[in-house]
């Protein structure tokens, strides 16, 4: 049966309602995106859906956006992806930009800290319940396990890069799944006896070329303009580093972004990029939106020669800007390939692998989230190699510790939506913070 071919208008239509509805995460968005094209429209078939979206898995970058983008390349060629991709963001894009105003305008404010005193510990259970999830998903052999627990370590004890032990992974799956796939729980791949057209490949290397250009366009504008000194460069350079090697989703990067931006880069304070994802659970897109409001801040805090809206605008711009053209630039130039990798058994072997790790770098933003939200001070404990943050037990925070035991409790005992916890919690804050006063 041949699937139905919606026109461009359609397909906006459909996808303008998808970026204003897609609450939830990842696991949520990908479901809305199932239900409206898969099941109720037909546009996609259920095979093609699921090995796209294994693919994405397997990119830098967040995973629902780039099937968005996929479906819209599948139905209406370039313009169809540009479409759905942007139409994907950029609902969620305008409210954290207006969420990012409010932020710096209600600093400092009594009630505004009460109320992400409770954001930050729903946060704190989210992230710790997105880790279970995953883990139970993901984690289904011993090897799998090994690798979750020795990417937790190294990053938690030995404070190792980021993408080191993430691209790291990738390469150790590549390896296990050419010698030994079982330990991976890869089948084995099936022969596929069709034959094959030729690939595009010059006009692959063609979109490369042009979405590089696009990716670098606004860096030569402010490398011109202002200089490599200036926070707009440091910006946009940090997040298209970042945007290489965001595997795993918003989760398991956001350990290492915060130490980068508030250790290296000076442009946040710890807690205030638990406020940040706090925001961004509650906005729809994806949750790597977290980067605009870093980026809103960083240059919020550094206006010259803007004045801080303008530059703090600017900077959520740049952010967006670099953190999703890569997006693009990886699903147009991969699309036409993506059929031949439904056998790759190396490549979904690194796939699992990284998955794998993942889970580890999710368990050391949890135990770096409990400490910057249950304690008010850490302290250092080094031996060797090995440099633990340890709590002060002195400095423990009574009233985030019971907003994270009442988060607990709305999470896992009445299963209530993440939504519902984070507007319990920060109501909850609230009234502590009436009642201390």
């Amino acid at each position: 049966m041949t699937e139905p071919s919606p026109s461009f208008a359609e397909l906006v239509r459909t996808f303008a309602r998808i970026g204003c509805l897609s609450f939830g995460g990842p696991a949520g968005q990908i479901a809305l995106m199932h239900r409206e094209i898969v099941e109720q429209k037909g546009w996609v078939d259920e095979e093609s859906y699921l090995h796209a979206l294994n693919v994405c898995m397997l990119l830098p970058g967040p995973e629902a956006q780039q099937l968005a983008t996929w479906i819209g390349w599948r139905l209406h060629s370039a313009r169809g992806g540009l479409a759905a991709g942007l139409l994907f963001v950029l609902p969620g894009a305008f409210v954290m930009l207006v969420l990012s105003t409010l932020y710096v305008a209600a600093a400092g404010l009594a009630w505004f800290a009460a109320v992400f005193l409770g954001i930050k510990a729903a946060v704190l259970a989210i992230v710790v319940q997105a880790l279970i999830r995953i883990g139970r998903r993901a984690l289904d052999t011993g090897f799998k396990r090994g690798l979750a627990l020795a990417a937790f370590l190294a990053l938690f004890a030995i404070n190792a890069p980021f993408p080191l032990v993430v691209l790291g992974a990738g390469a150790i799956g590549i390896a296990v799944a050419a010698w030994r796939p079982a330990l991976l729980a890869l089948a084995p791949a099936a022969e596929r006896s069709a034959k094959r057209t030729p690939l595009p490949i010059w006009r692959t290397v063609r979109t490369v070329i042009l979405w590089l250009a696009v990716w670098a366009a606004p860096m030569v504008v402010v490398l011109a303009l202002l200089g490599p000194d200036h926070v707009l460069w440091k910006i946009g350079l940090f997040f298209s580093r970042l945007a290489v090697v965001t595997f795993g989703g918003a989760y398991a990067v956001l350990a290492y972004m915060a130490q980068q931006a508030v250790q290296t880069q000076g442009w946040l304070q710890p807690g205030e990029m638990a406020d940040g994802l706090g925001l961004a659970e509650t906005t729809p897109g994806p949750l790597i939106l977290v980067t605009q409001f870093v980026g809103y801040l960083a240059a919020f805090r550094a206006p010259a020669p803007f004045t801080p809206f303008v530059a703090g605008v600017l900077g959520a711009g740049l952010t967006i800007w670099v953190t999703f053209a890569p997006c693009f630039l990886w699903i147009f130039a991969l699309a036409p390939w993506i059929d031949r990798a439904r056998n790759a058994t190396r490549l979904k072997g690194g796939l699992a692998a990284i998955t794998a790790a993942v889970v580890g770098v999710i368990a050391n933003l949890s135990l770096w989230f409990a400490l910057h939200v249950l304690f008010r001070r850490t302290a250092p404990l080094v031996v060797g190699p090995i440099r633990l943050a340890m709590p002060d037990w002195a400095s423990v925070n009574v009233a985030a510790s019971a907003l994270a035991v009442l988060a607990a409790i709305l999470l896992f005992r009445t299963r209530l939506g993440m939504l519902a916890t984070l507007a319990i919690c920060a109501a909850a804050g609230l009234g502590i913070g009436a009642i201390a006063a």
